[in-house]
């Protein structure tokens, strides 16, 4: 402990109780390749949801309808309770036994896993049913046990991020400077900063790198517009070698 130069008060050197560092991953955009499991959903129900371009440029009402050039097709088939039904069970039944993670992320994620010095935390909005379940099966089939996550939370679509960053942050005390929170959408962005972690910002999941810094003013630095690049500089950040396909 030492003494402010202004005051008497007491300043606590020591409030942290370890030096572990924390990531925060968002599943559906960042770690998932979650467009291509809904495009595949959306052709089994004979709807297109267009191309990843058009698919990043659209509002949030229309990322699961489908844009302006594919809507009145989708709007007949999707509108009304059993058809949302039937394309939310399909869409379950592809993350579970089809969807993947982006290519190298299972890499990165076993080597954050595998460090005793690194806490590692999920959390995450996803529209299929029982979606811990679905996490699951879907980390499962890359050989993660999403058991071995230090923190795993789903959340509903429009509840906020950044309460459950500073949950899970607290809970293990770690210092806001050696946390970090990965995400693809300015939602996740301001979750980040709102909860006192570094952000890492990917553009290759539901916002584009465009949209991300003319709409919303993310700095260009903390994105990546590929998942080689984000592992790149997310264990550059926690000095851990780069390993497989992307050193």
């Amino acid at each position: 402990m030492i003494l402010s130069h202004d005051s008497p008060t007491i300043v606590n050197m020591n409030q942290y109780k370890n030096v572990e560092r924390l990531v925060v991953f968002d599943a559906d955009g960042t770690a998932i390749d979650a467009f291509h499991a809904i495009e595949l959903a959306f052709l089994k129900h004979g709807m297109d949801i267009g191309d990843i371009e058009r698919f990043q440029k659209r509002r949030k009402l229309f990322k699961f309808l489908g844009g302006l050039r594919e809507f009145p097709t989708n709007l007949r088939s999707q509108f009304g309770k059993q058809s949302r039904k039937r394309l939310r069970e399909t869409l379950t039944e592809v993350y579970r036994h089809e969807a993947g993670l982006f290519a190298g992320i299972d890499i990165l994620l076993r080597t954050l896993l595998d460090d005793p010095n690194i806490r590692v935390a999920l959390i995450t909005r996803n529209v299929t049913i029982e979606p811990e379940k679905t996490l699951k099966c879907l980390f499962q089939r890359h050989q993660i046990d999403i058991d071995q996550f230090d923190y795993v939370v789903c959340l509903p679509l429009k509840e906020n991020k950044s309460e459950y960053m500073k949950r899970v942050r607290k809970m293990y005390s770690i210092n806001p400077a050696c946390s970090y929170a990965c995400g693809d959408e300015y939602s996740d962005y301001l979750a980040a900063i709102s909860a006192g972690m570094h952000p890492f910002v990917v553009s290759y999941g539901f916002e584009s790198k465009v949209r991300l810094i003319q709409k919303f003013n993310v700095p260009n630095e903390v994105i990546s517009t590929t998942p080689a690049e984000f592992n790149s500089r997310l264990l550059h950040a926690l000095n851990l070698p780069i390993k497989g396909p992307h050193r």
